[in-house]
């Protein structure tokens, strides 16, 4: 996988649990932050980063290269994986 991944999340939603879980049973490597476990300051800096790709800010947000998949979409996230 050449395009980066990059997912943001909270610790408590389950269906960003499961998003990480198809990721590593697809056998990719990606990046991901519990935005729910940031210090005020840093979750203000990713929210408005997040704001970039999901203006509604909503869980979980994948994004890979510069395609974005908003919620647990396996066929989406499988095609913009390239599986």
């Amino acid at each position: 996988m050449k395009n980066p991944i990059k997912i943001y999340t909270l610790s408590t939603c389950s269906h960003c649990k499961a998003t990480k879980s198809f990721l590593d049973q697809c056998g990719v490597k990606y990046e991901f932050t519990d935005v729910d476990l940031l210090d005020v300051e840093e979750r203000i800096a990713i929210l408005d980063d997040l704001k970039r790709w999901n203006p509604r800010c909503s869980f979980p947000t994948i994004i890979i290269g510069d395609k974005v998949v908003v919620g647990y979409r396996e066929d989406e996230i499988k095609e913009a994986l390239g599986l």
